[in-house]
């Protein structure tokens, strides 16, 4: 590995990073909603009650599942091998499926009217962004 101070080094400990933090977020916000689905299920059925997707939330609480356990898993098996082998591919589709999850929930809280709960959502997009164009780096 080169100096700490590289642009390269700087890269590869960016994109460890990254796909950690992206890991640890959807692995534990996925793996809650399969663990209390009827806990996650009920909040969401008063959350979205007044909104157009009142009838849909079943179906979208299945489909945020799958998108946030996929972002997650592929962000936790591309940190380990950008570490062993620095091939950054694998976290490199976690960070766009990680995208595109944020942006099925900043509609959903849109849709709700919960403009607080959309904006918390800001940072952690523009995050996923970053982390697609330092993964994309070879």
């Amino acid at each position: 590995m080169p100096s700490l101070h590289s642009f390269t080094a700087a890269i590869y400990l960016l994109q460890i990073l990254v796909s950690a933090f992206l890991a640890i977020l959807f692995l534990q916000s996925g793996i809650d909603k399969v663990v209390d689905r009827r806990g996650n299920l009920e909040w969401l059925k008063g959350h979205f009650a007044k909104s157009p997707l009142a009838g849909t939330v079943p179906g979208l609480l299945s489909a945020i599942t799958i998108l946030e356990i996929s972002a997650g898993a592929l962000s936790a098996i591309g940190c380990a091998v950008i570490i062993f082998s620095h091939d950054s591919t694998l976290a490199f589709y976690g960070a766009v499926i990680s995208t595109i999850a944020i942006v099925a929930l900043f509609f959903g809280q849109r849709m709700a009217k919960d403009y607080a709960g959309a904006a918390v959502l800001v940072p952690y997009f523009l995050l996923a962004l970053s982390a697609i164009y330092v993964l994309a780096q070879r």
